[in-house]
Protein backbone atom coordinates (compact mmCIF):
# COMPACT_ATOMS: atom_id res chain seq x y z
CA UNK A 1 0.00 0.00 0.00
CA UNK A 2 1.36 3.45 -0.69
CA UNK A 3 2.07 5.74 1.81
CA UNK A 4 -0.65 8.31 0.76
CA UNK A 5 -2.86 5.66 0.85
CA UNK A 6 -2.64 4.45 5.06
CA UNK A 7 -5.88 4.48 7.12
CA UNK A 8 -5.44 7.22 8.99
CA UNK A 9 -7.31 7.57 12.67
CA UNK A 10 -9.06 10.42 13.50
CA UNK A 11 -8.72 12.31 16.80
CA UNK A 12 -11.25 12.53 19.53
CA UNK A 13 -11.83 16.27 18.46
CA UNK A 14 -11.58 15.60 14.70
CA UNK A 15 -14.23 12.74 15.07
CA UNK A 16 -16.47 15.32 16.96
CA UNK A 17 -16.54 18.23 14.13
CA UNK A 18 -16.75 15.39 11.66
CA UNK A 19 -19.81 13.98 13.11
CA UNK A 20 -21.17 17.70 13.75
CA UNK A 21 -20.63 18.37 9.88
CA UNK A 22 -21.86 15.29 8.41
CA UNK A 23 -25.19 15.61 10.59
CA UNK A 24 -25.99 19.33 9.48
CA UNK A 25 -28.63 20.29 7.96
CA UNK A 26 -28.33 19.28 4.18
CA UNK A 27 -24.81 17.53 4.09
CA UNK A 28 -24.74 14.82 2.68
CA UNK A 29 -21.87 12.52 1.40
CA UNK A 30 -21.23 14.49 -1.08
CA UNK A 31 -21.57 18.12 0.02
CA UNK A 32 -19.30 16.57 2.93
CA UNK A 33 -16.11 16.00 1.00
CA UNK A 34 -16.82 19.30 -1.20
CA UNK A 35 -16.67 20.91 2.16
CA UNK A 36 -13.46 19.30 3.25
CA UNK A 37 -12.05 19.63 -0.18
CA UNK A 38 -12.84 23.42 -0.36
CA UNK A 39 -11.96 24.00 3.64
CA UNK A 40 -9.08 21.52 4.40
CA UNK A 41 -10.52 20.27 7.56
CA UNK A 42 -14.62 19.67 9.44
CA UNK A 43 -13.65 22.44 11.74
CA UNK A 44 -12.69 25.25 9.13
CA UNK A 45 -16.40 23.88 7.33
CA UNK A 46 -18.45 24.20 10.04
CA UNK A 47 -17.24 27.61 10.88
CA UNK A 48 -18.01 28.52 7.33
CA UNK A 49 -21.27 26.87 6.97
CA UNK A 50 -23.46 29.46 7.97
CA UNK A 51 -22.48 32.24 6.17
CA UNK A 52 -22.45 29.82 2.47
CA UNK A 53 -25.91 29.13 3.50
CA UNK A 54 -26.97 32.34 3.58
CA UNK A 55 -25.57 33.48 0.45
CA UNK A 56 -27.30 30.13 -1.03
CA UNK A 57 -29.86 32.19 -0.29
CA UNK A 58 -30.98 29.80 3.55
CA UNK A 59 -31.95 32.39 6.83
CA UNK A 60 -31.12 29.55 8.97
CA UNK A 61 -29.39 26.35 9.15
CA UNK A 62 -29.37 23.69 12.01
CA UNK A 63 -25.92 22.68 12.68
CA UNK A 64 -25.61 20.31 15.55
CA UNK A 65 -23.22 21.52 18.59
CA UNK A 66 -20.17 20.13 20.36
CA UNK A 67 -22.41 18.97 23.22
CA UNK A 68 -24.90 17.16 21.00
CA UNK A 69 -22.45 15.44 18.90
CA UNK A 70 -20.39 14.52 22.16
CA UNK A 71 -23.66 12.67 23.44
CA UNK A 72 -24.05 10.85 20.75
CA UNK A 73 -20.47 9.22 20.67
CA UNK A 74 -21.52 8.60 24.31
CA UNK A 75 -24.22 6.54 23.20
CA UNK A 76 -23.08 4.83 20.67
CA UNK A 77 -20.19 3.41 22.64
CA UNK A 78 -22.40 2.46 25.86
CA UNK A 79 -24.32 0.46 22.89
CA UNK A 80 -21.37 -1.13 22.26
CA UNK A 81 -21.11 0.17 18.94
CA UNK A 82 -18.00 2.88 17.21
CA UNK A 83 -18.69 5.87 15.01
CA UNK A 84 -15.59 4.70 12.45
CA UNK A 85 -14.43 7.10 9.57
CA UNK A 86 -13.83 6.19 6.12
CA UNK A 87 -9.89 6.68 6.84
CA UNK A 88 -9.84 4.09 9.21
CA UNK A 89 -8.99 0.53 8.74
CA UNK A 90 -12.24 -0.83 9.81
CA UNK A 91 -14.26 0.50 7.60
CA UNK A 92 -15.76 -1.70 4.64
CA UNK A 93 -12.85 -1.69 1.78
CA UNK A 94 -15.16 -1.68 -0.81
CA UNK A 95 -17.48 0.28 0.13
CA UNK A 96 -14.62 3.62 -0.38
CA UNK A 97 -14.81 3.24 -3.52
CA UNK A 98 -18.79 3.87 -4.59
CA UNK A 99 -19.56 7.46 -5.45
CA UNK A 100 -20.33 10.02 -2.08
CA UNK A 101 -19.19 7.47 0.08
CA UNK A 102 -20.72 7.54 3.72
CA UNK A 103 -17.57 9.42 5.44
CA UNK A 104 -18.78 7.91 8.84
CA UNK A 105 -20.62 5.14 9.40
CA UNK A 106 -21.80 3.40 12.47
CA UNK A 107 -20.68 -0.06 13.57
CA UNK A 108 -20.91 -2.70 16.05
CA UNK A 109 -19.49 -6.21 16.36
CA UNK A 110 -16.84 -7.06 13.46
CA UNK A 111 -13.38 -6.47 13.48
CA UNK A 112 -10.35 -5.81 10.79
CA UNK A 113 -10.19 -9.21 9.35
CA UNK A 114 -14.11 -9.37 8.89
CA UNK A 115 -13.85 -5.97 6.75
CA UNK A 116 -11.02 -7.08 5.05
CA UNK A 117 -12.37 -10.12 3.46
CA UNK A 118 -14.14 -10.47 -0.07
CA UNK A 119 -17.86 -9.62 0.01
CA UNK A 120 -20.98 -10.53 -1.40
CA UNK A 121 -24.37 -9.51 -0.76
CA UNK A 122 -27.62 -11.19 -1.13
CA UNK A 123 -30.82 -9.88 -1.10
CA UNK A 124 -34.94 -10.68 -2.09
CA UNK A 125 -38.13 -10.64 -1.41
CA UNK A 126 -39.16 -10.18 2.14
CA UNK A 127 -42.20 -12.43 1.19
CA UNK A 128 -40.06 -15.98 -0.05
CA UNK A 129 -41.23 -18.27 -0.96
CA UNK A 130 -40.15 -21.67 0.46
CA UNK A 131 -37.82 -22.52 -2.55
CA UNK A 132 -36.52 -18.77 -2.02
CA UNK A 133 -35.35 -19.58 1.62
CA UNK A 134 -33.57 -23.04 0.68
CA UNK A 135 -31.97 -21.13 -2.29
CA UNK A 136 -30.70 -18.03 -0.24
CA UNK A 137 -29.37 -20.62 2.85
CA UNK A 138 -27.64 -22.49 -0.12
CA UNK A 139 -25.79 -19.76 -1.65
CA UNK A 140 -25.38 -18.06 1.31
CA UNK A 141 -23.37 -21.23 2.83
CA UNK A 142 -21.44 -21.67 -0.51
CA UNK A 143 -20.20 -18.25 -0.26
CA UNK A 144 -18.93 -18.36 3.55
CA UNK A 145 -17.17 -21.74 3.63
CA UNK A 146 -15.51 -19.82 -0.22
CA UNK A 147 -14.35 -17.71 2.32
CA UNK A 148 -16.65 -14.47 1.40
CA UNK A 149 -18.53 -12.47 3.87
CA UNK A 150 -22.11 -12.33 3.44
CA UNK A 151 -23.93 -9.03 3.58
CA UNK A 152 -27.52 -8.28 3.67
CA UNK A 153 -30.54 -5.47 4.84
CA UNK A 154 -31.71 -8.21 8.09
CA UNK A 155 -35.23 -7.59 5.94
CA UNK A 156 -37.72 -10.31 6.82
CA UNK A 157 -37.48 -13.51 3.74
CA UNK A 158 -34.25 -13.75 2.02
CA UNK A 159 -32.29 -11.33 4.22
CA UNK A 160 -33.21 -13.20 7.16
CA UNK A 161 -32.39 -16.81 5.57
CA UNK A 162 -28.92 -15.16 4.05
CA UNK A 163 -28.18 -13.74 7.45
CA UNK A 164 -28.50 -16.93 9.02
CA UNK A 165 -26.86 -19.69 6.97
CA UNK A 166 -23.55 -17.07 7.52
CA UNK A 167 -23.44 -16.67 10.61
CA UNK A 168 -20.65 -19.31 11.00
CA UNK A 169 -18.53 -17.82 8.37
CA UNK A 170 -19.14 -13.68 8.52
CA UNK A 171 -22.49 -11.94 8.17
CA UNK A 172 -22.98 -7.86 7.96
CA UNK A 173 -26.43 -6.52 8.42
CA UNK A 174 -26.73 -3.07 7.06
CA UNK A 175 -29.75 -1.34 8.79
CA UNK A 176 -31.93 1.83 7.82
CA UNK A 177 -32.53 3.08 11.01
CA UNK A 178 -30.06 3.75 13.90
CA UNK A 179 -27.81 1.15 15.50
CA UNK A 180 -29.91 0.84 18.55
CA UNK A 181 -33.25 0.45 16.07
CA UNK A 182 -34.56 -3.41 14.93
CA UNK A 183 -36.13 -3.57 11.87
CA UNK A 184 -38.33 -5.69 12.16
CA UNK A 185 -38.19 -6.06 15.71
CA UNK A 186 -38.62 -9.99 15.48
CA UNK A 187 -35.04 -10.24 14.18
CA UNK A 188 -33.68 -8.65 17.14
CA UNK A 189 -32.70 -11.54 18.28
CA UNK A 190 -31.12 -12.82 14.71
CA UNK A 191 -29.20 -9.00 14.95
CA UNK A 192 -27.61 -10.27 18.47
CA UNK A 193 -26.42 -13.50 17.08
CA UNK A 194 -24.43 -11.98 13.85
CA UNK A 195 -22.32 -9.79 16.90
CA UNK A 196 -22.27 -12.60 19.27
CA UNK A 197 -20.70 -14.58 16.23
CA UNK A 198 -18.79 -12.16 14.99
CA UNK A 199 -20.20 -10.55 12.10
CA UNK A 200 -21.34 -6.43 12.62
CA UNK A 201 -24.19 -4.49 12.13
CA UNK A 202 -23.75 -1.14 9.95
CA UNK A 203 -25.28 2.08 9.76
CA UNK A 204 -24.68 5.39 8.46
CA UNK A 205 -27.87 6.73 10.44
CA UNK A 206 -27.69 8.64 13.69
CA UNK A 207 -28.11 6.65 16.79
CA UNK A 208 -32.35 6.51 18.12
CA UNK A 209 -33.39 7.20 14.14
CA UNK A 210 -36.07 5.50 13.40
CA UNK A 211 -36.12 4.28 10.08
CA UNK A 212 -38.63 5.74 7.13
CA UNK A 213 -39.63 4.82 3.76
CA UNK A 214 -37.33 6.64 2.06
CA UNK A 215 -34.36 5.67 4.14
CA UNK A 216 -34.11 1.98 2.88
CA UNK A 217 -32.72 2.71 -0.46
CA UNK A 218 -30.01 4.28 0.99
CA UNK A 219 -29.44 1.09 3.05
CA UNK A 220 -29.75 -0.69 -0.26
CA UNK A 221 -26.72 1.77 -1.70
CA UNK A 222 -24.88 0.29 1.17
CA UNK A 223 -25.43 -2.91 0.82
CA UNK A 224 -24.31 -3.12 -2.99
CA UNK A 225 -21.39 -0.65 -2.42
CA UNK A 226 -19.95 -3.10 0.47
CA UNK A 227 -20.03 -5.95 -2.13
CA UNK A 228 -18.16 -7.25 -5.48
CA UNK A 229 -21.51 -8.87 -6.35
CA UNK A 230 -25.27 -8.76 -5.23
CA UNK A 231 -27.06 -11.72 -6.04
CA UNK A 232 -31.05 -11.42 -6.07
CA UNK A 233 -32.94 -14.81 -5.09
CA UNK A 234 -36.80 -13.29 -5.70
CA UNK A 235 -37.96 -9.98 -6.25
CA UNK A 236 -41.30 -8.83 -7.90
CA UNK A 237 -41.49 -6.78 -10.65
CA UNK A 238 -42.09 -3.83 -8.64
CA UNK A 239 -39.78 -4.86 -5.65
CA UNK A 240 -37.76 -2.55 -3.71
CA UNK A 241 -35.30 -5.48 -4.00
CA UNK A 242 -34.69 -4.26 -7.68
CA UNK A 243 -33.36 -0.91 -6.09
CA UNK A 244 -30.38 -2.65 -4.85
CA UNK A 245 -29.30 -4.47 -8.57
CA UNK A 246 -29.29 -0.86 -9.85
CA UNK A 247 -27.43 0.54 -7.09
CA UNK A 248 -25.20 -2.17 -8.04
CA UNK A 249 -24.77 -1.81 -11.88
CA UNK A 250 -24.02 2.15 -11.15
CA UNK A 251 -21.43 1.36 -8.78
CA UNK A 252 -19.90 -1.05 -11.06
CA UNK A 253 -20.82 -4.36 -8.85
CA UNK A 254 -21.60 -7.86 -10.53
CA UNK A 255 -25.20 -8.48 -10.53
CA UNK A 256 -26.42 -12.45 -10.49
CA UNK A 257 -29.84 -13.38 -10.03
CA UNK A 258 -31.93 -16.79 -9.74
CA UNK A 259 -34.52 -17.28 -12.06
CA UNK A 260 -37.87 -18.93 -11.03
CA UNK A 261 -40.84 -20.26 -12.75
CA UNK A 262 -42.55 -17.30 -15.03
CA UNK A 263 -45.76 -18.29 -13.09
CA UNK A 264 -44.18 -16.78 -9.83
CA UNK A 265 -44.89 -13.08 -9.76
CA UNK A 266 -41.84 -13.44 -6.97
CA UNK A 267 -39.53 -14.29 -9.63
CA UNK A 268 -40.65 -11.62 -11.99
CA UNK A 269 -37.94 -9.37 -11.25
CA UNK A 270 -35.24 -11.79 -11.21
CA UNK A 271 -36.52 -13.08 -14.49
CA UNK A 272 -36.11 -9.85 -16.24
CA UNK A 273 -32.36 -9.01 -14.47
CA UNK A 274 -31.26 -12.21 -16.02
CA UNK A 275 -33.06 -10.96 -19.43
CA UNK A 276 -30.72 -7.55 -19.00
CA UNK A 277 -28.08 -9.16 -18.75
CA UNK A 278 -27.59 -10.42 -14.71
CA UNK A 279 -25.54 -13.68 -14.47
CA UNK A 280 -27.86 -16.48 -14.42
CA UNK A 281 -27.04 -18.16 -10.76
CA UNK A 282 -27.95 -22.01 -9.49
CA UNK A 283 -25.35 -22.46 -6.75
CA UNK A 284 -22.80 -19.75 -4.67
CA UNK A 285 -20.17 -21.52 -7.59
CA UNK A 286 -22.14 -19.58 -10.27
CA UNK A 287 -21.25 -16.52 -8.32
CA UNK A 288 -17.66 -17.31 -6.89
CA UNK A 289 -16.36 -17.92 -11.06
CA UNK A 290 -17.26 -14.63 -11.52
CA UNK A 291 -16.22 -12.80 -8.82
CA UNK A 292 -12.94 -14.95 -7.66
CA UNK A 293 -10.99 -13.43 -10.54
CA UNK A 294 -11.54 -9.82 -9.45
CA UNK A 295 -10.20 -11.23 -6.61
CA UNK A 296 -6.31 -10.90 -7.92
CA UNK A 297 -6.54 -7.31 -8.59
CA UNK A 298 -4.91 -4.79 -5.82
CA UNK A 299 -7.01 -4.44 -2.94
CA UNK A 300 -9.12 -1.41 -2.88
CA UNK A 301 -7.12 1.82 -1.93
CA UNK A 302 -8.24 3.77 1.23
CA UNK A 303 -9.17 6.85 -0.88
CA UNK A 304 -9.69 8.94 2.69
CA UNK A 305 -10.72 12.16 3.34
CA UNK A 306 -7.43 14.17 4.14
CA UNK A 307 -7.49 16.75 6.74
CA UNK A 308 -5.23 19.44 4.50
CA UNK A 309 -5.01 23.18 2.59
CA UNK A 310 -7.79 23.83 1.01
CA UNK A 311 -8.50 25.33 -2.97
CA UNK A 312 -7.84 29.20 -2.47
CA UNK A 313 -10.82 30.42 -3.14
CA UNK A 314 -12.64 32.23 -0.51
CA UNK A 315 -16.09 31.89 -0.84
CA UNK A 316 -17.16 36.22 -0.04
CA UNK A 317 -14.93 36.85 -2.93
CA UNK A 318 -17.37 35.34 -5.03
CA UNK A 319 -19.49 37.76 -6.93
CA UNK A 320 -23.45 38.06 -7.49
CA UNK A 321 -22.61 37.82 -11.06
CA UNK A 322 -21.18 34.34 -11.15
CA UNK A 323 -23.53 33.22 -8.50
CA UNK A 324 -26.46 34.09 -10.85
CA UNK A 325 -24.88 32.43 -13.73
CA UNK A 326 -24.48 29.22 -12.15
CA UNK A 327 -28.64 29.67 -11.36
CA UNK A 328 -29.43 30.35 -14.71
CA UNK A 329 -27.19 27.71 -15.96
CA UNK A 330 -29.80 24.71 -13.58
CA UNK A 331 -33.18 23.70 -13.87
CA UNK A 332 -34.99 20.90 -12.91
CA UNK A 333 -32.89 17.89 -15.22
CA UNK A 334 -29.82 16.99 -13.88
CA UNK A 335 -26.55 18.31 -15.08
CA UNK A 336 -22.95 17.46 -14.84
CA UNK A 337 -21.11 19.52 -13.07
CA UNK A 338 -18.28 20.11 -15.85
CA UNK A 339 -20.92 21.16 -18.05
CA UNK A 340 -21.74 23.33 -15.95
CA UNK A 341 -18.10 24.82 -15.55
CA UNK A 342 -18.02 24.73 -19.43
CA UNK A 343 -21.65 26.70 -19.99
CA UNK A 344 -20.34 29.45 -17.17
CA UNK A 345 -16.48 29.33 -17.99
CA UNK A 346 -16.09 30.31 -14.50
CA UNK A 347 -13.15 28.29 -12.51
CA UNK A 348 -14.01 25.36 -11.10
CA UNK A 349 -13.04 26.53 -7.99
CA UNK A 350 -15.76 29.06 -8.10
CA UNK A 351 -18.68 27.02 -9.05
CA UNK A 352 -17.44 24.08 -6.42
CA UNK A 353 -18.34 27.13 -4.05
CA UNK A 354 -21.48 28.21 -5.05
CA UNK A 355 -22.91 24.94 -5.43
CA UNK A 356 -22.05 24.38 -1.78
CA UNK A 357 -23.83 27.52 -1.15
CA UNK A 358 -27.18 26.68 -2.76
CA UNK A 359 -26.52 23.12 -1.57
CA UNK A 360 -26.42 23.83 2.02
CA UNK A 361 -29.78 26.20 1.47
CA UNK A 362 -31.82 23.34 -0.29
CA UNK A 363 -32.09 24.77 -3.48
CA UNK A 364 -29.97 21.88 -5.37
CA UNK A 365 -30.39 18.17 -5.32
CA UNK A 366 -26.97 16.21 -6.09
CA UNK A 367 -27.46 13.06 -8.07
CA UNK A 368 -25.07 10.34 -8.86
CA UNK A 369 -22.40 10.69 -11.31
CA UNK A 370 -21.17 14.48 -10.46
CA UNK A 371 -25.21 15.63 -11.61
CA UNK A 372 -26.77 18.27 -9.97
CA UNK A 373 -30.35 20.05 -10.56
CA UNK A 374 -32.03 22.96 -9.03
CA UNK A 375 -34.94 22.45 -6.41
CA UNK A 376 -37.57 25.12 -7.46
Amino acid sequence: MKASERAVELSDSQRVCWLRLIRSENVGPATFRSLINHFGSAEAALEALPALARRGGSTALSIPSVAQAEGEIERTLAHGARLVAISEPLYPAYLRQIAAPPPLVTIRGGSRELFARPTAAIVGSRNASLVGHKMAERIGRGLGEAGFVVVSGLARGIDGAAHRASLDTGTVAVIAGGIDHVYPEEHGPLMEEIVNRGGAVLTEMPFGWNPRAKDFPRRNRIVSGMSLGVVVVEAAARSGTLHTARYALDQGREVFAVPGSPMDPRAEGTNRLIRDGATLTRSADDVIAVLRPMLENDAPSFLELRESGNDGVAPDSVGTESRASVINALGPAPVAIDEVILHTGLPAAVVSVILLELDLAGRIERHGGQLVSLIR
